[in-house]
């Protein structure tokens, strides 16, 4: 008979991990993604040849690099939204508000437990919620960090 058991995880590391994926989420979400451009000027090689004899396409490289960027912030946001939905309501609404939104970098988490939870919660039920979230968090996404047991 297989029993499954959740695994226990170090709390501070798995909440390092977990704030720095949400802070990486904000920083994708709304700061500005500046595109390479090409570089118009021309070179001109000494040698001859080009570098090694080989051939550049640099508009087409830069192109495909900022799609795949583009591409690459997107994907990771939508993964990051997709967990977040799929937690429990109080604890959605807890990252959501200090940890995703544009303002979350100034939002304190006393803020979020005194004022944007009506009724205002307690700060000891404010740290419960928030490490149910971040647990499955850090679950879904991949980035938890298990205690290992050792059979001694």
């Amino acid at each position: 008979m297989n029993n499954f058991e959740l695994p226990e995880l170090d709390r501070k590391a798995t909440q390092k991990e977990v704030e720095a994926a949400l802070e990486k989420y904000r920083i994708f979400k709304y700061v500005y993604y500046e595109e390479r451009e090409a570089n118009i000027t021309a070179s001109y090689d000494d040698v001859g040849g080009g570098k090694a004899n080989t051939i550049s396409d640099q508009t087409g490289n830069i192109a495909t690099h900022n799609i795949d960027e583009k591409e690459k912030r997107r994907r990771y946001c939508e993964r990051i939204e997709r967990s977040v939905r799929r937690l429990p309501k109080m604890e959605q609404f807890l990252i959501e508000e200090r940890y995703m939104s544009e303002e979350s970098e100034y939002i304190t988490d006393y803020n979020v437990y005194c004022f944007k939870f009506q009724p205002p919660i307690s700060e000891k039920t404010y740290v419960k919620i928030r490490w149910k979230a971040f647990y499955k968090l850090a679950l879904n996404l991949n980035i938890a960090v298990i205690i290992e047991r050792r059979n001694d």
